[in-house]
Formats: structure tokens, C-alpha cells, sequence
């Protein structure tokens, strides 16, 4: 297996076509998506738009109804478990914790797909795992247990356990939820940098539209689960897609430093659920 520091090249994903729901509810409907190999993506929109479902069928977690998900331009239905957790790591909303597992058990976590069962059974870390705990900054908690840390410890952590998977493509699904703006912007500003260092190809679901503008170079929107808007952040940061797809009112302007998109939102647009209750009530 190629060893991460080697810098193998970047891995692309394409979505082609993918219908994914339940018999009541489509989740998914027909969605095309290509991220280009070492690319920083966005999803947003509202809650229930299938941004989660999305990242989980290209994590080969679901399988698509009609359409198909291709990494590095392999089908993932023809890829096994183990095989598609080589090339893409998950970090999920939240994790349950495990009461006396260290900072280090908890990273070793991540080699199950390249090491195996057995291979898990054996003590001691091998070189990518030493290179994850160091490169998002852990080292120092490595005997630490994880449940002792706060909430922002411990996403760095999980950041950490999602590299030493050692893939080219790594999903984030909203990784600064509860996280105060201090550790917000400490995950998406180390994300950005590891990106940058192991060639990653990231895609994120975010939930703050702020954040998307500033640290993706490319965001995509979703609303009834269907891709709405695509493009940079300028393209995309308009007064326009708050009210279509985050149904709220506002302006858009530019930061005087960084040039990117500033969202001023002022007031929430009524929806159709909103809507129903009113007449329910009149």
C-alpha cells in the first residue's frame, strides 16, 4: 500500500444521476455532482435536503436506487467495505464515547481498513498514525482518555482517527456542530491546511453558510434533494440562494480583506410547513 507521506495523487468523486429514498420519502432526486480531484467543497441547505445521505452514498455507507457513485473513477457498488474505506473517510456529526478509550486507541481506529482485524489486534502505532495524531496537533493527549477532552478536543481527535484511514477523499458532515467560533474556526482553518498538505479532496457539509464562503473554494446547494446552485462561493453567495434554499431574507456583501462573500440575513421567509400551520390556526 502507497504510504501517505509518498503524496499520491488526489482521488475526484462523481455522482451521476443518484435517486436514493424510502418508499414514502425520496430523499434524493437525481442528482449530478463531479468534485474535481483535490477540490474544497461545500454542501449546504436546509435540514432534511440530503446533504448527510449524500456524503453517506459517497462514503459507499448507502447504496444509490438508480444512478451510481464512482471514486477515483471506480463504481462503488462493485467496491468492497474494506476496499472503499481505503479511499474515503467519513467523520460523522457525533460519536457516541467510549468510556476509557485513549486519544491513541481511538486513532488506531482509523487503520481497521488497511490493517484488518488481525492486523488491529497487534500493539503499537504504525508511522500513519503517528503522522495523524501529529499533523492535526494531538500527539500531546495521546494517553489521554477522549471523554476527558472538551468538545472541540475531541473533534480534532476524530479529525485525526478519519486520517489515519490514510484515503484521498475525506467527508466531514458538519464538523463544527456544538463547537464554540474558537474551535469552529480551529477545525476548518486545520482542515484547510490538510488539505493542502496531503493533497486531500474534502467535501463538507456546513451548516453556517459564513464559513462556506470563506474556507470552500466551491459551493453547492441542495434543497428538496436536488442540486439548486453550483459554483464559487461569489457565484453562488447571493441574496437569492438565502431566500430559494435557506428560505431567509438578507443581503450579501464582501469582506474588505479576504474578498469573499459576507451574508447579512435578516429576517426567516415563511416555508410550507410554516405555511400549513398558519392555516391550521385560522
Amino acid at each position: 500500500m502507497t504510504q501517505s507521506h509518498s503524496q499520491p495523487r488526489s482521488m475526484g468523486i462523481q455522482v451521476e444521476g443518484v435517486h436514493f429514498g424510502y418508499p414514502a420519502r425520496p430523499v434524493l432526486r437525481g442528482v449530478d455532482l463531479t468534485v474535481r480531484p483535490g477540490e474544497l467543497t461545500a454542501l449546504i441547505g436546509l435540514n432534511g435536503c440530503g446533504k448527510s445521505t449524500l456524503l453517506r452514498l459517497a462514503a459507499g455507507l448507502l447504496r444509490p436506487g438508480r444512478g451510481r457513485v464512482l471514486l477515483g473513477g471506480d463504481d462503488l457498488a462493485g467496491l468492497s467495505r474494506r476496499a472503499t474505506a481505503a479511499r474515503v473517510a467519513l467523520l460523522h456529526q457525533s460519536a457516541p464515547a467510549v468510556p476509557g478509550l485513549t486519544v491513541r486507541h481511538l486513532v488506531r481506529q482509523g487503520r481497521y481498513a488497511a490493517r484488518g482485524p488481525l492486523g488491529m489486534l497487534r500493539e503499537g502505532d504504525d508511522p500513519v498514525v503517528h503522522r495523524a495524531l501529529r499533523d492535526v496537533g494531538v500527539e500531546q493527549w495521546a494517553d489521554r482518555d477522549v471523554d476527558a477532552l472538551s468538545g472541540g478536543e475531541r473533534q480534532r481527535v476524530r479529525l485525526a482517527m478519519a486520517l489515519a484511514q490514510d484515503t484521498r477523499v475525506l467527508l466531514l458532515d458538519e464538523p463544527t456542530t456544538y463547537l464554540d467560533l474558537h474551535h469552529q474556526l480551529d477545525v476548518l482553518q486545520t482542515v484547510v491546511r490538510l488539505r493542502e498538505e496531503r493533497g486531500l479532496t474534502v467535501v463538507m457539509v456546513l451548516h453556517d453558510l459564513a464559513h462556506a464562503a470563506r474556507f470552500a473554494e466551491r459551493v453547492v446547494a441542495l434543497r428538496e434533494g436536488r442540486v439548486v446552485a453550483d459554483g464559487t462561493p461569489k457565484e453562488v453567495v447571493t441574496p437569492g440562494l438565502l431566500a430559494d434554499v435557506l428560505k431567509v431574507a438578507g443581503r450579501v456583501g464582501e469582506d474588505p480583506e479576504g474578498g469573499w462573500p459576507v451574508c447579512y440575513p435578516d429576517h426567516p421567509l415563511a416555508t410550507s410547513s410554516t405555511l400549513e400551520n398558519e392555516n391550521h390556526f385560522h
